[in-house]
């Protein structure tokens, strides 16, 4: 792929809309950027705030740790934050500094307030809507669609901002559809490392730390911690253990940030951490590793173009796929290796339910991980799933077709299931 195409720059393009900082499980921490946003214009504090949240942000917002609130969970609190502490300007890292003080100012509000949540379905899977109030005045926030995507700003009945939201599209983004695992092989191959260098070494070090972290603290139920004390440190364990030990700090209160990928940090977590482990294991030098990062990145994000930013198909699962895609590289694949490990992956764990985010993540990351790698240790030793196997189709393109219509259309009734169970 030539550096003048046009494709070539989008896919560049997309890593750096993708792989972005952010501080926290990213649906609380986009509710804390909608409602700073909110205060922000309003200009006081509020004394009413009614929070309307679609399905799936109440299932991935209702159990997991807002991150410097000294622990306070859900979605209220999720607001607050970004009430009293939200720095609007720094969008998904929006309550990165917060004072001791502030804290405490959150819990005040929490108590004495009136905070009203309420779902809200609009046809759209991502939807939030702020509305804050002080005396007779009002302002109303809308993001939809993506993380940062405010859509519509109404003060006062002044509207400020209506950008039309039609259905899922995301606009403002470059588009998902153009790539395939063909295209990105190639594009893997043929990059400029300087075009490239930044973004990936600052997820390197970013997940890096939060996952060392992770195995050092004390956070939901250690799952890297438990790998490595139950399966040794061999390359194939570190791999699942770190993985797993970053969405163990950051489900759980964490302060690190890190770099997402399809809006997660999850995701982000899973399909670098265990390449940098191989990285490590295999003594591969710098621009490997920038190239099996580019890999496992643009191959996770493809797969989620399919079935979009929130299911009830566990992310997770497309980004350990997507990991072993950027290990088979880094162990002498080529194009077939990577294809097969990536089919291979999904036959085994696709299926896997998204019931939100909390400690729990970090176990199904691992396991995820875990097909990545015997996906590819499957081909390398003569070993495939074929097509008509179950939701197999020949060819990897077909396969993951098959996966975004299960994760998007076939999964829908299971994820308004989730959210019933997890409301009642």
């Amino acid at each position: 792929m030539k550096k003048s195409d046009e494709k070539y720059q989008a896919y560049v393009q997309i890593l750096k809309e993708e792989l972005v900082p952010a501080m926290g499980c990213t649906e609380p921490i986009a509710l804390a950027y909608a409602a700073a946003k909110a205060r922000e214009i309003l200009g006081c504090l509020p004394e009413r705030v009614h929070i309307g949240a679609s399905g799936s942000i109440i299932k991935n917002v209702k159990s997991v740790i807002v991150p410097n609130t000294d622990h306070l969970k859900g979605i209220p609190a999720a607001a607050v934050a970004g009430i009293i502490a939200g720095r609007p300007e720094k969008e998904l890292e929006v309550i990165s500094e917060v004072t001791r003080e502030e804290v405490e100012e959150m819990r005040e509000f929490l108590e004495e307030k009136e905070i009203r949540v309420e779902h809200i379905d609009n046809g759209i899977t991502f939807d939030i809507i702020v509305t804050v109030s002080a005396g007779e005045s009002y302002v109303q926030v809308r993001i939809a669609n993506y993380h940062t995507n405010i859509v519509y700003i109404d003060k006062d009945g002044e509207i400020l901002l209506d950008i039309p939201v039609k259905g899922e599209s995301e606009e403002g983004l470059t588009d998902r559809n153009i790539l395939n695992v063909e295209d990105i092989w190639d594009f893997v191959q043929t990059v400029d490392i300087e075009d490239i260098r930044e973004i990936l070494q600052r997820q390197a070090d970013y997940n890096t730390a939060i996952a060392e972290e992770g195995l050092k603290g004390n956070y939901g139920a250690n799952i890297g911690q438990v790998i490595l004390d139950t399966y040794g440190k061999d390359v194939r364990s570190r791999a699942k253990a770190m993985a797993a030990a970053g969405s163990d700090a950051r489900m759980n209160g964490c302060e690190l940030p890190v770099i997402i990928n399809s809006g997660s940090g999850n995701q982000g977590m899973t399909c670098s951490l265990p390449v940098l482990e191989y990285v490590k294991e295999l003594g591969a030098d710098k621009e490997k590793m920038y190239r099996a990062l580019a890999l496992s990145n643009l191959v996770a994000i493809h797969q989620k173009t399919g079935i979009g930013r929130l299911s009830a198909y566990c992310g997770a699962v497309s980004a350990g796929a997507a990991a072993g895609a950027g290990i088979a590289y880094l162990c002498g694949g080529g194009y077939n290796e990577i294809a097969h490990t990536v089919v291979n992956a999904l036959a085994i764990v696709s299926g896997m339910v998204c019931d939100g985010a909390k400690a729990s993540c970090a176990a199904k990351i691992a396991s995820s991980v875990d097909a990545g790698i015997l996906g590819y240790n499957m081909y390398v030793r003569g070993q495939q799933f074929y097509g008509g196997d179950g939701i197999i189709t020949k060819g990897v393109e077909n396969t993951i077709q098959n996966v975004g219509r299960l994760g998007k259309e076939g999964m829908r009734m299971t994820n308004e299931e989730i959210i019933k169970i997890m409301v009642e």
